[in-house]
Order: C-alpha cells, then sequence, then structure tokens
C-alpha cells in the first residue's frame, strides 16, 4: 500500500477502521499505541480497511472500562498485518521529506531486499486509484434523526465514516446514504433538503468519473444545499471547475491548524488526503474559506452566490473537539433557509 503518516496521539481505531485509508500503510506517530484497547461502539465502518499497520512500542496493556479486546487480536481477527519495534520517527522524516511512497511489510519470505522492492513497485500507485466502489455501500440505508426529524438529507457515500451521519442526526437530519454512484434521480427520490459529499478513499480525479456530474446536476437542476468535506470537498472542487493535485505526503492524524479567512479564526482539526484542491485553479464564484496554517493548501471553499460549501477535514472527528462543529449547524441553518424561501 502507500505509506503515510498519521499525527493522532489517540484514536488509533477511528483510524484503522476510516475507509479513506484503503490501500494505504499507516506509520504513527505517536510510540505508543493499544493502550485503550478496541470496541465495537467506536468502529468507523464494518471493518478495518488499512493495508497495513506501523507502530513503535505496542501497548502490553490495556487499560479503558470501554475496552473489549486488545488491538493486536482485532488485527489478527481481520488479517491486517502489523509491524512493531520500527523507528517511527525516523520513517516519518523519510515520508515528510521523499514524500508518501508504496510500502510492503514482509515475513518469512525468503526475498532479497532488492526482489522486495520488486514486488512493491508491482502494486497500483494512488495517483489514478478509483477506490470509493471498493468501500462504498452497496444498498441505501436510512439514519433516523435523533429526536424531532427537521430535515433530510442524501449523503453520498464515497467512503463515509459512521460519526457523519450521527452528527447530521444528532441536529435532527435523517441521512439517506446512497452508494457512490447513485445519480441525480436517486437523489431527488429521497426528496432531500440538502446534498452531503463524503470523504473517501483515492484520487479525486479518477472517483470524479460518476461523483463530478452528479454534483453538476444537483447544482444546475436544484437550489439545494451541499456540504462536502474531505474526498467530497475535492469532488465539489472539480465540478465547478478546479483542479487537484498530490500532494508530497499529505496531511493525516489529528492537531492541523486551520484557518477560517472570514473568521480569522484558527480550528484544530482532523485531516486524512493526500491529494489538495489546487487553489490557482478556483474559477471567478468561488470562494476559498479555509486554509492549512502548515503549508498554506487549501481546505475549504464556498460558492459564492449559494449555500454550497466543502472542507478538506473532518468535522465530525472532533479533534478541537468541537472547533468545527459549525459546519454542521451552518448546513441545517442554509437548509432551515431554503425550506422557508420555497415556502414563500
Amino acid at each position: 500500500g502507500e505509506a503515510v503518516f498519521s499525527t493522532g496521539m489517540t484514536g488509533y481505531q477511528e483510524t484503522l477502521t476510516d475507509p479513506s485509508y484503503h490501500r494505504q500503510v499507516v506509520v504513527m506517530t505517536a510510540p505508543h499505541i493499544g493502550n485503550t484497547g478496541v470496541n465495537t461502539v467506536d468502529n468507523e465502518s464494518r471493518k478495518i480497511w488499512v493495508a497495513g499497520f506501523v507502530v513503535r512500542n505496542p501497548s502490553t496493556i490495556t487499560s479503558n472500562w470501554r475496552s473489549e479486546k486488545d488491538l493486536e487480536a482485532e488485527l489478527i481477527e481481520q488479517s491486517i498485518v502489523g509491524i512493531q519495534g520500527i523507528d517511527t520517527r525516523a520513517l516519518t522524516r523519510h515520508l515528510r521529506d521523499r514524500g508518501a511512497m508504496r510500502v510492503g511489510i514482509f515475513s518469512d519470505v525468503e526475498l532479497t531486499r532488492e526482489e522486495m522492492v520488486i514486488e512493491v513497485r508491482k502494486t497500483q500507485a494512488m495517483s489514478g486509484a478509483y477506490l470509493s466502489e471498493d468501500v462504498s455501500t452497496e444498498q441505501t440505508y436510512v439514519v433516523p434523526a435523533i429526536g424531532k426529524k427537521r430535515f433530510i438529507v442524501a449523503a453520498i457515500d464515497l467512503g463515509i465514516k459512521g460519526a457523519t451521519p450521527h452528527a447530521l442526526a444528532a441536529r435532527g437530519v435523517e441521512v439517506h446514504v446512497l452508494p457512490f454512484d447513485a445519480t441525480y434521480e436517486e437523489i431527488q427520490a429521497v426528496k432531500p433538503d440538502g446534498v452531503f459529499l463524503s470523504n473517501g478513499p483515492g484520487d479525486p480525479e479518477a472517483t470524479g468519473v460518476y461523483a463530478v456530474p452528479m454534483i453538476q446536476g444537483v447544482l444546475a437542476k436544484s437550489d439545494l444545499p451541499v456540504f462536502g468535506i474531505c474526498l467530497g470537498h475535492q469532488m465539489l472542487a472539480l465540478a465547478v471547475g478546479a483542479k487537484t493535485i498530490k500532494m508530497n505526503h499529505g496531511h493525516h492524524g489529528a492537531n492541523h491548524p486551520v484557518k477560517d479567512n472570514d473568521t480569522g479564526k484558527v480550528e484544530i482539526t482532523s485531516m486524512n488526503h493526500g491529494f489538495a484542491v489546487d487553489s490557482q485553479t478556483l474559477p471567478e464564484g468561488v470562494v476559498e474559506t479555509h486554509v492549512s496554517l502548515f503549508d498554506g493548501s487549501n481546505c475549504g471553499i464556498r460558492l459564492a452566490d449559494r449555500p454550497v460549501f466543502s472542507v478538506q477535514y473532518h468535522p465530525e472527528a472532533s479533534p478541537g473537539p468541537q472547533d468545527s462543529y459549525y459546519l454542521f449547524e451552518r448546513f441545517a441553518a442554509a437548509m432551515a433557509a431554503n425550506a422557508k424561501q420555497a415556502a414563500h
């Protein structure tokens, strides 16, 4: 898989089960991983998606009242290769300096170093990889609103995390999660008040074969509010005429500072992306709303004349812990305003 480093000190279970990490080998920068074990509640999807897991010192003790099993047992049960004892600091510096790259974890094989490299090079690079089809739901399902139902949202599953529909449901949203290749007509069939574009793995330009025409249909044929995150943010940018680029090593994990250009506030965010929207290609009428304070890369856009916006990070991941929750409120407010306008 593609080796990336993740800067989260906690949240390894959410990382492992995040579909955005499909076909990636995750290197944890925090040296001690596994101390809180794993449980069934914190999973972000139906399985572990990472291709491999690299840590320095796995915890020998699991100590948390919510723990149901230890990390190693869960990795073994799901046939995920992990490796320990690695100098993850040196490996992280290498990936930061040389860029994300394909990697292999080998065990008990009689191959030379050169033969191992040949095997690694046979694997598909992340550039050009279309992976949403692997991780998306096959059938539409509904996450009911918590409390009084205020809105219906059509959420396009490009690799959605479980925390996202829950965050919407907590705000009175009934979430209809649709497959990656849902059409505009299928979206309209659920009579939504808004459309949500989820996170997901792979190259956005490759993924756009289905998502971009669908988004362009939503924008052209309706006045529905649209909210996208991560890969969904990149899909929206492509749909309005911008381009995306492959980053050197990307942004993965927690503690990523992002500036809100509209307010000047800085949010502490959670990210997982190896591609970014090229802010130099944003067309007229598209406003850059957020930027990374690490490297100045684009982290958010909005359309100037309608309630359509997206961010590169994960507001549902609670890294701040609540710095980015306002985005869900903004989406709900846009749907309320749109419904009020339609009523008149």
